[in-house]
Formats: C-alpha cells, sequence, structure tokens
C-alpha cells in the first residue's frame, strides 16, 4: 500500500479518535452541583439545562465528525478526488482556471453536505434550547452568501497562489507568502465595511449613557475608532457577544443587540475595556505576527511536496498537478496545525487573562467584569467546568472560574 495513503489514512482516523477522547473526558469533568461562584446566578434547574445542552453539542460534533471522516475517507479510496479533476479538465480552461474549478467543486461537495448538519444543529439543538431565532429564509441566504464569498475572496488567493507556483520558481513559496498575508491583512480592513454588513445591520449607537460612557472611556485611554455600534444578532440567536473590527481610527465596536438587552451600563463598558486591552496590550499584533510565521511555514512546507507522484498515487489521481498538490497537502499538514493552534490556544487564553486584568485595572470596576462573565456564561449555558485536556487543545479563552479568580486578585 502506498506510504502516503497509510500516512493520510492514520492522521485522519487518529485526530478523530483524539477528538473522541477529548470530549469523553470533557464530559467524565461536568459536576452535578452548581458552582459556589454561580449559586447567586444560576438555579440547578438551568445549570442542569447547560450540562444537557453540552452532552447533546457534543454528541452532535462527534457524529457529524464521524460521517465526514467515512465520508473523505470513501472519497479517497474511491477515487473522487481523480473524478473530480477529470471534470475540471474536460472544459480545457488551462491549469489556474481548471484549478478553481476543482477547488471549487471540491468546497461545494463539502458544503453540500455540511447544510444538513448545519440545519439540524441550528434547528433542532439551536432550538430546543431556545437560542435558535434563524429563519429558514435567513439560513438559506447566509449559506448563499458564504459560498459566494467562499468562491470570490478564496478563489481569488487560490487563483494567485497557483500563478506564483506555476511561475515564479523556487522562491515562489516566498511570494505566496507575502500575497496571502498582504490579501487577508485587506480582507481584515474591508471587513467591517464591506463583508459584515452583509449578514447583519449595522446601526450607531444611540445617544445616552451607555455611548457617552464607552466614548469617555476610549477617549481617557487614547483609543482611536470610528464608531459604536448595534448590530442585530438577535435575528439569528439570542446568544451574545461584542467585538471591534478594522485597524486604527477605522475601527468599529460592535455590540449585539441582545448584549445590550442583557447587561448594565458598567458590565458592557467593562467588556469593550477588555476588548480595547487586547489592542492597547499589543495581542492583536502579536496575534496576526503568530499567523505570518504559520503561514509562511506552510507555504515552505507545500513547496515540498509540490508534484509529489507518491502523493497523487495515494489519491488515485491520473494527473499532476500543483492545484490538487495545495488541496492534499492539507491533509498532511493536520498533525503541524494541531500543533501550531496548541500552541496559539495557550497564548490567546494568556491574553485573555492580562486583558481581563487591563480592563478591571483601568476602569475601576472589576466587578462589573466578573458579572458580565457570569451572565455571557448563564446566557450562553457555557460549560463552566471543563477537562483541562479539553482547554489545553480547544479553548482560546480560559474557563470562566479561572478568569474570575484571577480577577479578584488585582487590587
Amino acid at each position: 500500500m502506498n506510504i502516503y495513503l497509510i500516512i493520510i489514512l492514520v492522521l485522519l482516523i487518529g485526530d478523530y479518535f483524539l477528538s473522541l477522547f477529548i470530549e469523553k473526558a470533557n464530559l467524565s469533568a461536568l459536576r452535578l452541583e452548581v458552582p459556589d461562584e454561580f449559586k447567586d446566578v444560576y438555579d440547578a434547574e438551568k445549570y442542569k439545562k447547560s450540562q444537557e445542552y453540552l452532552k447533546e453539542n457534543t454528541a452532535f460534533s462527534l457524529v457529524t465528525g464521524g460521517v465526514f471522516l467515512l465520508v473523505t475517507v470513501a472519497f479517497i479510496l474511491l477515487g473522487g478526488f481523480n473524478l473530480v479533476d477529470c471534470f475540471a479538465r474536460s472544459f480545457h480552461l488551462g491549469a489556474i482556471l481548471s484549478g478553481l474549478i476543482f477547488a471549487g467543486a471540491l468546497v461545494l461537495l463539502s458544503e453540500l453536505l455540511g447544510v444538513f448538519f448545519s440545519a439540524y444543529h441550528t434547528f433542532v439543538i439551536e432550538q430546543k434550547y431556545g437560542f435558535n431565532r434563524t429563519t429558514v429564509k435567513t439560513f438559506i441566504t447566509d449559506l448563499i452568501k458564504k459560498i459566494l464569498l467562499t468562491f470570490i475572496i478564496g478563489g481569488a488567493i487560490f487563483a494567485l497562489i497557483l500563478w506564483f507556483f506555476a511561475k515564479a520558481g523556487a522562491l515562489a513559496w516566498v511570494y505566496c507568502w507575502i500575497a496571502t498575508v498582504l490579501f487577508e491583512l485587506f480582507v481584515v480592513f474591508i471587513s467591517p465595511v464591506f463583508i459584515m454588513p452583509m449578514f447583519n445591520k449595522f446601526v450607531p449607537l444611540e445617544e445616552g449613557e451607555l455611548k457617552t460612557k464607552i466614548e469617555a472611556y476610549a477617549k481617557e485611554h487614547g483609543f482611536a475608532m470610528q464608531g459604536v455600534y448595534t448590530i442585530d444578532g438577535s435575528k439569528r440567536s439570542s446568544k451574545s457577544n461584542a467585538f471591534f473590527a478594522g485597524f486604527g481610527k477605522s475601527r468599529r465596536i460592535a455590540l449585539y443587540d441582545t448584549l445590550i438587552k442583557q447587561h448594565t451600563t458598567d458590565e458592557l463598558v467593562a467588556i469593550l475595556a477588555h476588548e480595547m486591552g487586547h489592542y492597547k496590550l499589543k495581542h492583536i499584533l502579536k496575534h496576526i505576527l503568530m499567523s505570518v510565521f504559520t503561514t509562511g511555514l506552510m507555504f515552505y512546507l507545500l513547496s515540498l511536496f509540490l508534484d509529489n507522484p507518491g502523493l497523487f498515487v495515494a489519491f488515485k489521481m491520473e494527473h499532476l498537478s500543483i492545484y490538487a498538490s495545495l488541496v492534499f497537502f492539507g491533509f498532511l499538514f493536520t498533525p503541524i496545525q494541531t500543533v501550531i493552534s496548541v500552541v496559539t490556544h495557550y497564548f490567546s487564553r494568556k491574553y485573555e487573562f492580562e486583558a481581563d486584568a487591563y480592563a478591571a485595572q483601568t476602569f475601576g470596576k472589576p466587578q462589573a467584569m466578573i458579572d458580565a462573565l457570569k451572565k455571557l456564561s448563564v446566557n450562553n449555558l457555557s460549560n463552566l467546568t471543563p477537562h483541562p485536556i479539553k482547554v489545553f487543545f480547544a479553548y482560546t479563552h480560559p474557563p470562566v472560574l479561572a478568569r474570575i479568580k484571577a480577577i479578584k486578585t488585582i487590587n
């Protein structure tokens, strides 16, 4: 049997069983009693509901992962990639356009398989636990927009990468690295202006105490921004969130309308002080630099596997091509990506602690931050006691009890 096929099958199956082990450990960490810190906001019935929500989502995730694993393995063993490649080549449009058809067809097939699971999660699980507010029309519209954006944005960068690898010789991976990073930064810059409004309405926050306090805090701490907005997150879910988008003076603060309804003014300012802390402490820049490094590493390793005959035999391909090399390399990159994600998640959790401390110290109301975290956890039915191994592999934020404990130590 082809050595690359063996490696890929081991990686795919191993990755799934690693997830199975992690999720089983995470469920074992559930505790029947409400943690003392949450007894003032969590009654026993709702706490039990949060655990049922976790169990159902975990089971759903494992089933979904299992189906995708079986379909992927079958697709490889039965020569599915070669069939798609033959379809792409049948138009005789050249390497780049054939590559776009090849990649686009694979994306479309994946989306068509995933839409059934996405619909079940939205209209069954999220509906059951009182979160879903998405209509069928919104669901379908979002799906179409997502696919179109993937084809337009993803297609543009994919075509550019194919062109560099075809024309730029040994240094092609360097040009791809630079081009991809610049393109991603450009997308981040335009996203709040052109992309995000395709999915949500951004409305300037109305005049009042909240806007006054947010602007006063931002001015006091020298935080440049374009404005404060509310977005209609409630049209999809009752869950709440807040985020910053853009760079420099073009940054905008976005508050879910559900978040505003569920929190006091001080809690909202504390949440935004936390987000501003990420900028002030240069966490965003550090994340960007880590992303730049990992992107460069990926392209360098990719350059070593271009047009590898053994790899193409593993996928039962009749023809070598740069575009298929890009897709197949993704399978081999899985363990490296896992290691990278563990490292980036570690730093992300570290930065969350630092941003919490920044918010508590600069806003001067640590209890407001604690109250906000508690409300967010309760309203979103978050898991209060995740297993350490789940945190290690998957959490970008520390467990809420650890965050609260750390905030309480701040003077």
